[in-house]
């Protein structure tokens, strides 16, 4: 029987769905999120200001990632401001669109989309939040300008915001019941109350509010017990990806100057010296006995519970690897005893850096793709003049973002989710009573977002329905064909955009940039441990900065290049061997770090290490 061809990398894809557990908290927030808001204004006779109040629990439902409580405030709350002052700057262009401006009107709107579009691309390089920020001010400009609203600029923005800020007070107020269930089945197994470890944990009352933290960094200490488990295996390579991910995670939920964030913060620090040690057993490739990873297992339950850490299994002192593991686990039981933890290496985006990113070849291209797809939309909108004529460029927005995948993809994606949802509704608005009905939809669609999420096809089907609705209430016909055909529009003009040849285009764009820091930082970290004053102990916390830094940026490298080899053939030839560079440089920075644990060991830089890391300089050289 002949072998089934694969699918392209595009396609497969596209197809591709996020398995995870259904996201309870998340989905009881949206069903309480954008739906009564449009209620409460439907019963006040405010129709229009629940369409903007729903529309900001809308788009900060998109952006509701699981996580800490306390992160979601810049998280959620950044893009919410973005988008209030998108609402302010498009209300001020909205005399400029419409079919009864000419020319000149449309070249105003065409241009300042255009200019907008650039400086709001290459505003959502500098980082996540960032993103999120940039592509929500783009789509409350589009929808300030052509949203047909008795609000002045202000009252949209206010509205906005406030739409936005109930979700955050939802975000942070409820009690996940899945984190304290699981904390509280912990404390039981371990023979002590749930009360004693609120109490231990993060103070009374309001110790839920750290869930998030607190699971963080009890993960980083099961992923160590992975990393440790898999020496020897050959999928400890995987393992240490996911104790990278994990220290990411933990890193950028940590926040807060109260006295439970100082005592997470302190037990996330007493885990780096854990991190290493297990590197660099996994480096070796040598089995280690099975309770070298009981003790990190005993740290993580202690931080979920708040518990005592109790007695530690007995060390195994055989070699450097092993001695290491062994003095981080007794550092860190004194850290959890109430000791005083190592410096934290910080990590912090000086305006200067956040200059430097967004002005740099990745922010500067993607700026140039997002300008263009953002103005070619509103100008196709202008000529046409469509009723709905915001939604091509806001469409355009949300497909020309790489966070969602590769480019033929996110628009396969989009048309499919599109057309479904267009159709649903469809359906369902010549059955449902106005406006009752409508704000039943909404309510049960955003409830839906956080499980739609899996797949980018089901989330914009989903908030297709949800927009239609709002549409609805707001006073304008049913608009499901114009939905769709808006819809394919930005899908040709973005495809167009992000397939012709640009600034940064031969080099493999984003691609190269994100290869380029990680071996920068690899450099740094290499040149630090080599330096005749790494065995220090005032250098250690600087070793685990850079440490935390290379294989950060490693990561993000691999993503994209992950990413960009799902591109069409035309776009992921341009980074053809970055792959190649990051698994030399994933070594480097693999023997670097157990090379700095022979260094802790013995004082001295070993000639084995010191050889090896020559090597692999050279060939990443070549």
């Amino acid at each position: 029987m002949p072998r089934r061809r694969p699918l392209p990398p595009w396609l497969g894809h596209a197809l591709r769905a996020q398995r995870a557990p259904v996201p309870w908290p998340a989905v009881l927030r949206g069903a309480l999120a954008a739906g009564p808001l449009l209620l409460a204004a439907v019963l006040a006779g405010n129709p229009s200001g629940g369409v903007l109040l729903a529309l900001g629990a809308m788009l900060a439902g998109v952006n509701d990632r699981p996580g800490p409580r306390l992160a979601a405030l810049t998280r959620l709350g950044g893009p919410a401001l973005a988008g209030g002052a998108g609402m302010v700057v498009g209300t001020a262009l909205s005399p400029f669109a419409g079919e009864g401006g000419g020319f000149g009107h449309g070249v105003v709107i065409v241009t300042a989309f255009a200019v907008l579009g650039l400086l709001g691309g290459a505003v959502s390089a500098v980082g996540p939040v960032a993103s999120a920020a940039g592509t929500q001010v783009l789509v409350t400009v589009a929808i300030g300008a052509g949203m047909p609203l008795p609000e002045a600029g202000w009252q949209r923005a206010l509205l906005f915001v406030g739409g936005a800020a109930w979700l955050i007070v939802l975000r942070v107020a409820l009690p996940s019941p899945a984190a304290r269930s699981a904390r509280d089945g912990r404390t039981a197994r371990d023979g002590r109350t749930a009360r004693t470890a609120r109490i231990k944990g993060s103070g009374r009352g309001l110790g839920y509010l750290y869930d998030g933290e607190r699971f963080a960094v009890a993960a980083v200490y099961d992923a160590v017990a992975r990393l440790v488990e898999a020496a020897g295996r050959t999928d400890s390579r995987a393992r240490r990806a996911a104790l990278t991910a994990a220290l990411d995670q933990a890193q950028d939920a940590l926040r807060g100057g109260g006295a439970a964030a100082r005592r997470l913060r302190a037990q996330y620090v007493a885990a780096l010296p854990l991190a290493e040690a297990a590197t660099a057993l996994a480096w070796a490739g040598k089995t280690v006995p099975e309770r070298a990873a009981e003790g990190p297992r005993r740290l993580a339950a202690a931080v979920r519970t708040g518990a005592a850490v109790g007695p530690l299994p007995a060390p195994t002192r055989c070699d450097a690897g092993l001695r290491a593991l062994d003095e981080a686990l007794l550092r860190a039981a004194e850290v959890f005893d109430g000791g005083r933890a190592p410096d934290q290496p910080r990590r912090r985006n000086s305006p200067t850096t956040v200059l430097r990113k967004a002005a740099g070849p990745g922010g500067r291209e993607y700026g140039i793709r997002v300008g263009l797809s953002f103005g070619a939309s509103a100008a196709v909108a202008q000529a046409l003049h469509p009723l709905h004529w915001y939604w091509l460029p806001a469409t355009a927005v949300f497909l020309v973002k790489p966070d969602l995948g590769p480019l033929a993809s996110r628009a396969l994606c989009r048309a499919a989710g599109t057309v479904a949802g267009a159709a649903a509704f469809a359906g369902l608005a010549a059955l449902l009573p106005h406006p009752a009905g409508l704000v039943v939809l909404v309510a049960l669609c955003g409830a839906l977002i956080p499980v739609a999420t899996r797949h980018f096809a089901a989330q914009t089907a989903v908030v297709t329905v949800l927009v239609l609705s709002l549409v609805m209430v707001g006073g304008e016909p049913q608009a499901s064909a114009g939905r769709i055909t808006e819809t394919l529009l930005a899908c040709a003009i973005v495809l167009v955009a992000g397939h012709l040849p640009g600034p940064g285009a031969h080099r493999g764009g984003g691609v190269r940039v994100r290869v380029a820091v990680a071996r920068e930082a690899a450099h740094a970290y290499v040149r630090h441990v080599l330096s005749e004053d790494t065995g220090r102990p005032q250098d250690r916390a600087r070793r685990w900065a850079l440490r935390r830094e290379a294989y950060r940026t490693l990561a993000q490298a691999r993503a994209a290049v992950d990413l960009a080899a799902a591109e069409l053939p035309v776009v992921a030839r341009h980074s053809d061997g970055a792959r190649r560079v990051t698994v030399v440089l994933e070594r480097l920075v693999d023997t670097t770090t157990a090379c700095a644990v022979q260094v802790d060991d013995t004082g001295r830089v070993p000639r084995q290490c010191a050889e090896r890391i020559d090597g692999i300089l050279a060939e990443l050289a070549a």
